[in-house]
């Protein structure tokens, strides 16, 4: 039997605060639909060269609040994306006030969060990157 993957839903309080997020970490807005009877709103956003809908993170956003968010529950696991340069990815990010909280240390893997608690790993294309001030000597932040 075929599988196809289709995409990771994540619930957010604040949808344009984390869709700026995504966006800085390079993601485009592939498709929104409100639901007026449900009180809910999807938005559906991928790499750019990857606007085929498979490989998509479905932010689902609730239109009277959702008060367990942003609740620290690891279950969730994380989502992963891979980057050309996970140093200059990274330097975006904390230019743009997220917390690195897994520095790329290695060259090869790094975590951050969203503004909803959702833990994003990101990995190297190919081989790591050779060792890099100041992420070489960076401690964790939090948790990841």
């Amino acid at each position: 039997m075929k599988v196809e993957f289709l995409h990771t839903m994540v619930r957010v309080k604040d949808l344009d605060k984390s869709i700026e997020f995504y966006k800085v970490l390079g993601l485009i807005e592939r498709r929104r639909t409100d639901h007026e009877g449900g009180r809910f709103t999807l938005v559906f956003l991928c790499p750019p060269d990857q606007a085929d809908g498979h490989a998509d993170v479905e932010l689902t956003y609730n239109w009277d609040g959702d008060d367990g968010l942003p609740s620290d529950g690891r279950h969730f696991g994380h989502l992963a994306y891979r980057v050309e340069n996970i140093y200059e990815m990274c330097q975006q990010l904390k230019d743009a006030g997220v917390t690195i909280n897994r520095p790329p240390r290695d060259g090869h893997m790094a975590f951050v969060r969203s503004p909803d608690n959702i833990s994003i790993e990101l990995l190297q294309m190919g081989d790591a990157l050779p060792a890099q001030e100041p992420w070489a000597s960076m401690e964790n932040t939090g948790h990841w």
